[in-house]
């Protein structure tokens, strides 16, 4: 008898945010002076690019020296990362720029949930 093992089954769940990361500087400037708006627990700047650009949707994160060490600031960007993995398949639109600001002590300590609802709320008032 041979050992067979049973069929993986495929992994539920929502799935990643299939966009490119903002790594250019301009791109970040041009997002902070388009549409922002905050939260208690996260700071999302919001940017329609212009049409001649390609489409998809296009994520950065940042968080300055105010949200404290490396170790504080690299866990505000790893939830800031999940948060907008779980939100922006959901509420983002195509050929737009965000950017997620986190906190001073705010972003790596709020309830994950919370972090969730304050992106959700920030997503509404940016494209309402």
């Amino acid at each position: 008898m041979t050992d067979l093992k049973p069929p993986v089954a495929p992994v539920s769940g929502t799935p990643a945010v299939s966009v490119c990361v903002l790594t250019k500087r301009a791109d970040f400037v041009r997002a902070s002076h388009a549409h922002r708006q905050g939260t208690p627990g996260i700071h999302l700047q919001g940017r329609k690019r212009p049409e001649g650009e390609a489409a998809g949707i296009r994520v950065g994160y940042t968080c300055s020296k105010k949200v404290g060490n490396a170790v504080a600031r690299n866990r505000a960007k790893r939830r800031l990362r999940e948060v907008a993995r779980i939100v922006l398949p959901e509420m983002g639109r195509d050929g737009w720029d965000y950017v997620l600001v986190g906190r001073k002590d705010l972003t790596a300590t709020l309830p994950f949930d919370t972090l969730v609802a304050d992106l959700r709320r920030a997503m509404k008032k940016v494209h309402g």
